[in-house]
């Protein structure tokens, strides 16, 4: 069986906080103004799992399957959070003209920026948050009749909460749905020829800070 994924189950999360200075400004004073401390910016990895499917004529031609992330993310002030990361899912395909075990494979990286209150002395944060993202739908070798591989870009609208047990470890919940940009990898499944829908993602977080 030749190897399918070319992108498959890699994540390579890159990463980079900078700070510029401006002529003429002076750029501590204004991170005193904000409460930016460029020395004490927590930044941390986290990894998730979760469940979730397509929505439209999407999820009708695919079942919910299970997803796997590792996440670079940073907290540069009190109430902004910013992370960066690979998701990885795979969405079995219900569909009687394929065989059983087929699957359409899920690579994703994205980049999502959340805001919300600090609570409860800053150990609970409540947020929403969206983003960009980019995902590489890879069919697996027994669907590729109907089912093609494809490049999608997404719009992921997130709604969550953080809650930090120490300075170096937190979890969370989060709820996403993601509208998908260049769906097309079901065209050839669907009588109109067309594949609409979005994409409703549920996940469990758990990482640390350093």
């Amino acid at each position: 069986m030749k190897f399918r994924s070319w992108m498959g189950g890699i994540a390579v999360v890159a990463f980079c906080t900078a700070g510029s200075a401006f002529a003429a400004v002076d750029a501590s004073r204004v991170g005193r103004g904000i409460d930016y401390e460029e020395n004490q910016v927590p930044v941390g990895i986290d990894v998730r799992g979760g469940f979730g499917n397509f929505t439209g004529n999407s999820g009708d031609r695919t079942k919910g399957g299970p997803l796997l992330g590792i996440t670079a993310d940073a907290q540069p002030w009190p109430s902004v959070g910013v992370e960066a990361g690979y998701e990885g899912q795979r969405l079995p395909i219900d569909d009687g003209r394929v065989g059983d075990g087929e699957a359409m494979w899920r690579h994703n990286v994205g980049l999502l920026a959340k805001a919300g209150p600090p609570l409860l002395k800053a150990k609970l944060f409540p947020y929403v948050g969206a983003g960009v993202g980019l995902s590489y739908l890879n069919a697996s070798e027994g669907a590729e009749g109907l089912y093609d591989n494809d490049f999608i870009g997404e719009v992921p609208l997130a709604a969550g909460v953080d809650y930090r047990f120490s300075r170096n470890v937190f979890a969370g919940a989060r709820a996403t749905y993601r509208a998908l940009i260049g769906t097309s990898f079901a065209n050839d499944a669907t009588p109109a020829g067309d594949t609409t829908g979005g994409l409703l993602n549920f996940n469990l977080t758990v990482g640390g800070s350093f």
